[in-house]
């Protein structure tokens, strides 16, 4: 009797999996009349864009969210972008926790698989800690924005400044205050300040918060020296985002200081404000304070660079993440100066690390250049804004130079394939498509050297 082979799926095949099916019941939701400010159903393309967008926390839009969408429409997107942020397998598992229903092995997987963790110990803390974080950070957010929407839009305001601390949060970059971003609040100190630090503490990463408040909590430490006693993760993903943000203000400081459409005609406090905040929404947050049509193409260049590292891993940020680019770089440094192992912070960086940083890289570029290829042949758009446009959505930013709306179908589709790839992470995405080997190879295959540079 032949017996069938039972299909299973594997952790990252579900996860990916669980995006795309968000993503469609999503698209379905805001393809119902209802959904819609004007009563009359959107193209169902545009509902599939929104809620890709959505879920990918990305912020490329083709339709503006505060004039198409009702109230209902506007909390599927907002439900979408939580879902998105914190991953439908946290949010799952922390229902089952609710419920005390207790973790098999199958579910200890999958959230060490969602958050690319390298141990299952602690997992159900883990996730409590994640969603009761995530709720507080985001109340903190939302109370401090209403001081500056409540008075200007009323009881709305609340609704807005909900809405405005999880997409921040969730680096997401949708909003529901204007069609032109936070452009208008591009000089409010208040704004600034609490959409930059929502975006940041969302994109430095769970790992890191818990490393932190592990530190400050220590009674063993001796004159409270905080980053000595960090993990090497956590002082790396503090570092390289400290560092891109300041050097990334600094630079587009300096190429917008003249610039009379961006930050020419305003105050030195003001010009350093909205740089700070240009360089901060960068890292995968999508947010405008000024028309990125209008910046200059060094602030332009600039500002790829910076969407392109993102944020750092186990947050709810995109990008190739701070940490694959220090251990690049380490990497390289290491071989320049004939060293056997990278080391960053005294420590000794595993080759397993260096493979898998390197891996991403490959990965990510990839997707960003085969779409924007695509893209650049079925739109006629110029070569700076396609490349914008890709980078954006392979690293989950939503910034845009105005090219979104003007897409055609394919353009859309490309773009919506390029947020969805990018989301669920490159080397998930090959993990999970790639077939597995059924042996192993008992006798390697022969070393042979070759020329490199």
């Amino acid at each position: 009797m032949v017996t069938k082979k039972k299909f299973t799926l594997s952790t990252t095949q579900i996860i990916l999996l669980s995006f795309l099916i968000t993503i469609l019941i999503g698209s379905g939701l805001l393809a119902l009349p209802i959904s819609s400010a004007s009563g009359e159903a959107v193209p169902y393309l545009d509902a599939l864009f929104t809620a890709t967008t959505s879920t990918c926390v990305t912020g490329l839009v083709t339709l503006p969210t505060v004039s198409t969408w009702s109230t209902f429409g506007q909390i599927v997107i907002l439900l979408l972008i939580q879902i998105g942020g914190l991953g439908i397998i946290t949010i799952m598992s922390g229902l089952m926790l609710l419920l005390n229903r207790k973790m098999g092995i199958g579910d200890r997987l999958l959230i060490q698989d969602a958050f690319n963790l390298n141990t299952m110990s602690g997992l159900a803390k883990f996730i409590k800690n994640v969603l009761f974080g995530t709720l507080i950070i985001e109340g903190i957010g939302a109370i401090l924005y209403m001081l500056v929407f409540v008075p200007e839009f009323g009881a709305k305001g609340i609704w807005i400044s909900v809405f405005n601390s999880v997409s921040a949060f969730c680096n997401a970059g949708i909003d529901i205050i204007a069609e032109n971003s936070l452009c208008n609040y591009a000089t409010n100190p208040l704004i600034n300040i609490v959409t930059s630090a929502l975006i940041i503490l969302g994109g430095l990463g769970y790992i890191v918060w818990w490393d932190f408040l592990r530190v400050v909590n220590s009674r063993s430490l001796k004159n409270r020296k905080i980053f000595r006693h960090l993990t090497l993760h956590s002082k790396i993903a503090i570092t390289v985002t400290a560092a891109l943000v300041i050097v990334g203000a600094i630079l587009i400081f300096i190429f917008e200081y003249g610039n009379p459409l961006t930050i020419g005609e305003l105050s030195l406090f003001d010009k350093i404000q909205v740089s700070f905040f240009q360089s901060v929404t960068t890292r995968t947050a999508g947010f405008a304070s000024v028309p990125q049509e209008n910046l200059t193409n060094a602030s332009v260049a600039v500002s790829i660079i910076l969407m392109l590292i993102g944020g750092s891993p186990v947050g709810t940020a995109g990008g190739i993440k701070t940490v694959t680019i220090a251990v690049l770089i380490c990497s390289a440094s290491a071989t320049i100066r004939n060293k056997n192992s990278a080391t960053f912070f005294g420590r000794r960086i595993s080759e397993e690390s260096v493979k898998k940083a390197v891996a991403v890289v490959v990965a990510f570029i990839t997707i960003c250049f085969v779409s924007t290829i695509l893209l650049m042949s079925t739109n006629n758009v110029p070569a700076i804004d396609a490349v914008y446009e890709t980078v954006s959505a392979t690293a989950t930013v939503g910034l845009s130079r105005n090219l979104t709306p003007t897409l055609n179908t394919f353009g859309k589709l490309i773009i919506i394939a390029t947020m969805y790839f990018g989301r669920v992470g490159p080397i998930s995405l090959a993990v999970a498509l790639g077939s597995k080997s059924t042996s192993q190879n008992v006798i390697s295959e022969p070393t042979e050297d070759i020329s490199i540079g």
